[in-house]
């Protein structure tokens, strides 16, 4: 007897006498079944079935089509992916051609053969599977632009994906994150990316100029401006016409040229320090702050105005400790890059290093791992560089060598069934329909983790 798991297949007939038939002829599949719109949707959500055969007629109006159609809306709007055979009668070609436009993805018409539907049922459920596996590739690719950054971490890759999808736009970034997490990186990523890749990238620290001397690294000025300005000089926003500039740790920008940059903003023309002539400037704008301008705003630090400007599209970058799995995967990397500069042959990090990094919380992010693993690589006697060797030896640490998944999934159990009892205050059966299980699925859970 096969002990491979049977692949779920829906069923949703009104008729008992063809629904029975159904779950006969397709016993190679887990046959879920369904005779109305309510209890294939709670169907399609508890078990997630890749492919559906539905008949149009419907409860509580089974000659009519409206409750066949509103439920296969519904499927195509919350499941997408979902394969939708609709059965229809032998003269109905206008329905079946209506459910393809909706999205179903083909029909069949009644009396069937059942070898034949069969083998439709089988390519939709080989379409589904390939669908999914161009789904899983594409998510754990970078666009090219960004190829250069090591991650598998699920939300830094969608922050990749968004970049690539802002790119071609002329919308200004907003890049939030702590120091460290790699903003100008993902600055630069996103010009490479973008149809201004051939032009100039400029970058200014904001918080890296004095007060007095920002204003005119900005904007420019012309000769005889002020004492020393013994030339007419372009500022870096008049450098970066046609490219991108990238306004590093915009939080720290004086208030006073903050009005001087909401104007740029909104009128896209510059007037040097000294000038009198307007500039216009046709520049894409990426800014990037550690720190939190909500807050500032509340304390008349910032502009609320400026804000909105700068903020058309927000980028949330997440520090290094969220990240799981990056800290060693990058730590591996910026060994092999530093062992190379240093001419120091194979190196390799040894298991009580990897796990002292696991364990270290990286609050300067990516930088401080980048300066903690070439001082380490540099100071290492041998080919092995050891938890003494990167400094973390005094890092609270896991000392267990492997990951008990049996605990991590536990955890992860209990805080989601918890959440839906707290969603559904209480109520198991709602409860069991939010996580999508079966109420006794869900007692026998309740039990085995001690959730009363």
């Amino acid at each position: 007897m096969s002990t491979e798991k049977r692949r779920p297949l829906l069923i949703v007939e009104d008729d008992p006498a063809l629904q029975k038939q159904l779950r006969w002829s397709f016993d190679q599949f887990e046959t879920l079944t369904a005779d109305d719109r309510e209890s294939a949707l709670l169907q399609i959500h508890r078990h997630s079935p890749p492919v559906v055969t539905m008949d149009l007629g419907l409860p509580p109006d089974a000659d009519s089509v409206s409750e066949g159609f509103r439920l296969l809306e519904q499927i195509v709007s919350t499941a997408p992916e979902t394969k939708v055979i609709v059965l229809t009668g032998q003269n109905d070609r206008a329905n079946a051609l209506r459910a393809i436009a909706l999205g179903a993805y083909d029909f069949f018409a009644k009396p069937f053969e059942p070898e034949l539907l069969t083998l439709t049922i089988d390519r939709a459920f080989r379409l589904f599977d390939l669908q999914q596996e161009n789904r899983r590739l594409q998510e754990m690719q970078h666009p090219a632009a960004l190829a250069g950054l090591i991650t598998r971490d699920a939300e830094m890759l969608r922050v990749c994906r968004t970049i690539e999808k802002v790119a071609n736009s002329n919308a200004t970034v907003l890049l939030l994150g702590e120091s460290g997490t790699g903003k100008e990186v993902l600055a630069r990523g996103l010009h490479d990316s973008s149809p201004r890749r051939k032009e100039r990238f400029v970058a200014i620290n904001c918080a890296a100029i004095p007060d007095n001397l920002l204003e005119s690294e900005l904007f420019g000025y012309e000769k005889g401006a002020f004492t020393g300005a013994a030339k007419t000089t372009p500022g870096k926003i008049e450098t970066a016409h046609t490219g991108t500039l990238f306004l590093d740790e915009i939080g720290d920008l004086p208030l006073s040229l903050q009005s001087k940059l909401l104007r740029f903003l909104q009128e896209r023309i510059i007037e040097r320090i000294g000038g009198r002539q307007e500039i216009p400037v046709d520049v894409r704008i990426v800014c990037a702050t550690h720190q939190d301008l909500s807050t500032l705003i509340k304390e008349g630090r910032f502009r609320e105005d400026l804000y909105y400007r700068l903020a058309e599209i927000i980028i949330i970058i997440p520090p290094l400790r969220l990240r799981k799995g990056d800290p060693a995967l990058l730590a591996h990397a910026f060994v092999r890059r530093f062992a190379a500069e240093q001419n120091c042959g194979n190196m390799v990090l040894t298991e009580d290093a990897i796990r002292a990094i696991e364990a270290h919380s990286w609050p300067g992010n990516v930088r401080e791992l980048e300066n903690c693993i070439k001082r380490s690589v540099i100071m290492a006697d041998g080919s092995q560089i050891t938890r003494e060797d990167i400094g973390l030896n005094h890092a609270a640490e896991d000392d267990s060598e492997f990951i008990d998944l049996r605990r991590v999934r536990d955890e992860a159990e209990r805080r989601a069934i918890v959440t839906a009892l707290g969603r559904a205050n209480g109520n198991l059966m709602r409860a069991s329909e939010i996580l999508g299980i079966s109420r006794p699925t869900l007692y026998d859970l309740m039990h085995r983790l001690g959730l009363k």
